[in-house]
């Protein structure tokens, strides 16, 4: 079973996005806690199964967090599975998953499996538009919706994503003191080591993406930030 209790930066990569190699290596030999490969449009089974291979040839842990059933691949270190805890759309929460499990189901190496509450909070994100998601009030709503996922649903990761926003601080230090008890994830807007510094004094993990596709430098020098902390 991967072991995420430890990380405290990960890269995520999206499949849909071109990486050169010799980026993708300064990526994975960064001192990065991990890779997660995921994303919200355009992921399909063969530009997954092509980016793990690439991310293969590196010690780094490499995780597939799965947002398309038709892409989900054998062979990374382990499995994030998001249920959507303000997805508008409710086929987004449990109605995949048990299209899922009802095909793979007998195939799954649950030691590999880790359920996450995701909590949307970017209202322009793919991720929100494609799930529908309600839009969250302010900080009480969002640490009632991190006690929901603790303390109700029993998952042990909460994700608090702004995906391509930079959060607010008091928000996350909410979903932080309502997920009491699970390893707190922050992803979303993170461009510079000081905003990567930040979030790393609130969540447990601080994940970081999009700049790896705009300024590289910017991206790597991240991980410095978190590891100081």
């Amino acid at each position: 079973m991967i072991d995420y209790s430890t990380w405290r930066h990960v890269f995520k990569l999206d499949p849909d996005k071109p990486l050169g190699d010799g980026d993708l290596e300064a990526i994975c030999e960064s001192g990065t806690d991990a890779v997660i490969v995921g994303g919200t449009l355009g992921v399909t089974y063969d530009n997954t199964l092509d980016l793990m291979a690439r991310v293969r040839r590196f010690s780094v842990p490499a995780v597939l967090e799965v947002s398309n059933l038709s892409a989900v691949v054998p062979g990374f270190d382990g499995y994030f599975i998001p249920l959507v805890l303000n997805a508008g759309d409710p086929d987004w929460f449990l109605a995949p998953h048990v299209a899922g499990l009802t095909e793979y189901g007998a195939y799954i190496h649950w030691e590999e499996i880790v359920a996450e509450g995701y909590l949307i909070l970017n209202p322009a994100a793919s991720a929100a538009r494609l799930t529908k998601a309600r839009t969250v009030t302010g900080p009480a709503e969002a640490a009632a919706y991190a006690q929901a996922a603790v303390k109700l649903l029993r998952l042990p990761v909460f994700y608090v994503e702004y995906s391509g926003a930079y959060g607010d601080p008091e928000v996350v230090r909410a979903c932080r003191a309502g997920a009491e008890g699970a390893h707190v994830f922050y992803g979303g807007g993170i461009r510079t080591p000081e905003q990567a510094r930040e979030m790393a004094q609130i969540a447990d993990t601080v994940v970081v993406g999009n700049i790896i596709y705009e300024d590289l430098k910017a991206a790597l020098a991240t991980v410095s930030a978190v590891k100081q902390q």
